[in-house]
């Protein structure tokens, strides 16, 4: 069955959808459960924070080249090969008993969600036409966004009935599942890619952003003026200064800047990128209820339950409102809603169950933002690029989610273990969860001064 009659399936879509919750539900449930694998493996606190941000920053260092790649040698190879590295990936972890295999499986974690996201959601675009794309786009973004909400609720709970390893010994049976589901789908790649590949841009990006996470790792352990943290962020601008150069002047670019002078992408983009920053709040509320309130895991994670109910319902409502008011009336609305659920958040003052319920709405808010915010941001991001550069224009899009998730996990996890090196676990949550305040709305910001107000 060639392209061009071959109608996407529910078959499809569902293989598709189990693809993307490798990483956004399994190898995201460790935002949750790291305290008890840093405990089980003995692991020092620099190495569990290495860890939980890891698999997104490979994800985003990686996941222009794959989209590329995805483009040139196929989608459906690619999405295959993302599901096998998972395999490997999350084996590494359940066989784990120290350091080294713990991080080279969330390293393969990374690179699998790099193969998949960028391949799978140029697949949606290719095989889903008019209202079925908008459909087939809700579900995708239910794997993504979806996966994040229950993530927190599913690994706490898997976590505390059957130890944290069977997490991913679930995420093994589900590529499984994925790929016998994808398998056998036409192949789906752009006839006239351009060859070769921009590996000085590739190198010059990966030292910039390792520098990055590198000085933000120097800030909480030498201080933000020690020498050290000073000179990583300078190796930071310098890094990203010479790329920019560089790119510019490339015949093949690793990224594509001309995408970027598209003012749909670009707020989508760079909005997408900030709203994945404030994921940081997760691992700040489920630490902080943890070490600073003495709950579990499970515990911890069941009053994520709103944000996973909220987020599936309203992303189907995001849809909706994109048909009736266009992409920036929703895509503005979805991060204020979330600001209000992560400033309820900060009240950790209120003491005993009344701040539990607080964090229970907070957390529906949250999810309500997001749900109403994905479907037409993800939208704008592909329904506006030429058919030849959708998988470059996926991969940007899909990077800028995993670098604001690993950055916005890392910043806040330093922040927060900064300020409760004295014991003041509220002082901590508080600081964490402001940070995460200035990313949102620097989002709206992005969204009001960037995307076109059109319907």
């Amino acid at each position: 069955m060639s392209q061009t009659n071959y109608v996407g399936t529910n078959k499809l879509l569902v293989g598709l959808v189990l693809a993307v919750l490798s990483f956004w539900l399994f190898a995201q449930s460790l935002l949750n459960i790291s305290p008890l694998v840093q405990q089980s493996l003995g692991l020092a606190d620099s190495t569990i924070t290495t860890g939980v941000s890891i698999t997104s920053l490979m994800a985003g260092l990686f996941i222009v080249v794959a989209g590329g790649f995805a483009d040139r040698f196929g989608r459906v190879k690619f999405s295959l090969l993302g599901l096998g590295l998972n395999v490997l990936g999350s084996l590494c972890l359940v066989l784990a008993t120290n350091a080294p295999l713990f991080l080279t499986g969330r390293v393969l974690q990374g690179l699998a969600s790099a193969c998949i996201m960028p391949a799978t959601l140029a697949l949606v675009k290719a095989y889903y036409q008019g209202s079925e794309r908008q459909r087939a786009v809700s579900y995708w973004s239910m794997g993504t966004w979806g996966g994040t909400g229950l993530a927190s609720f599913f690994g706490g709970a898997v976590a505390g009935a059957l130890g944290w390893k069977y997490i991913f010994i679930f995420s093994i049976i589900a590529s499984l599942v994925s790929f016998a589901l994808i398998w056998g789908t036409p192949e789906s790649k752009v006839e006239q890619a351009p060859k070769g590949f921009d590996y000085l841009g590739l190198f010059l990006f990966i030292v910039s952003m390792l520098a990055l996470n590198l000085g933000i790792s120097s800030a909480k352990e030498q201080g933000f003026l020690a020498a050290k943290t000073l000179g990583l962020f300078a190796l930071v601008l310098v890094g990203l200064f010479i790329f920019y150069f560089v790119e510019n002047r490339q015949t093949t670019k690793f990224i594509d800047f001309k995408l970027f002078a598209n003012k749909y992408f670009l707020g989508a983009s760079l909005s997408n990128f900030l709203l994945n920053t404030v994921a940081g709040t997760l691992i700040v509320i489920n630490t902080y209820l943890q070490k600073g309130r003495g709950l579990s895991a499970s515990t911890s994670g069941l009053l994520s339950l709103g944000y996973l109910a909220c987020v599936l319902i309203t992303i189907r409502i995001g849809e909706v409102l994109l048909k009736k008011w266009g992409a920036r009336k929703p895509m503005l609305l979805g991060p204020c809603i979330t600001f209000i659920g992560v400033l309820l958040m900060t009240l950790v003052n209120i003491q005993g169950s009344a701040y539990y319920v607080v964090v229970f709405i907070g957390y529906a808010l949250f999810g309500t933002g997001l749900g109403i915010y994905a479907t037409p941001s993800t939208d704008t991001a592909i329904s506006h690029v030429d058919e030849a550069e959708v998988g470059a224009a996926s991969g940007i899009y899909k990077m800028a989610s995993s670098l604001g998730n690993s950055l916005g996990t890392a910043i806040s996890l330093t922040v927060f273990l900064a300020f409760s090196a004295s014991g003041n676990y509220d002082q901590a949550a508080l600081a964490g969860l402001i940070t995460n305040l200035i990313c949102c709305a620097l989002s709206i910001t992005s969204i009001l001064l960037i995307v076109p107000n059109e319907k």
